[in-house]
């Protein structure tokens, strides 16, 4: 993975299998979204799920797929599950793929 473009792409292009998990909106954020990233680094990722139907299944289930399409490791988070230390400047980078 080279580049924030690339990331956003990628995600743009399987937005309806991600959908499919339920996700009304996801986000890149990190050194990818800053354009800071290396070969080594992973890719942040916050994940907004549809009213109801977040679980840790589909969760799971999304993490790995979103592995698979990367090609690389994700961590993936969802609003809810950010340290409210690190929230504010967390969502003030993220660069969202609406679905």
């Amino acid at each position: 993975m080279n580049s924030s473009k690339e990331v956003l792409d990628i995600l743009h292009l399987n937005r309806e299998r991600i959908k499919e998990f339920g996700v009304r909106r996801i986000g890149l954020f990190g050194s990818f979204a800053r354009n800071e990233q290396r070969p080594d680094s992973d890719i942040d990722l916050i994940v907004e799920f549809e009213s109801g139907r977040k679980n840790f299944d589909s969760y799971m289930e999304l993490c790995f797929y979103l592995e698979e399409i990367l090609g690389t490791k994700a961590d993936v988070l969802t609003p809810e599950g950010i340290d409210p230390l690190l929230k504010q400047g967390i969502l003030k980078e993220t660069v969202y793929e609406r679905l």
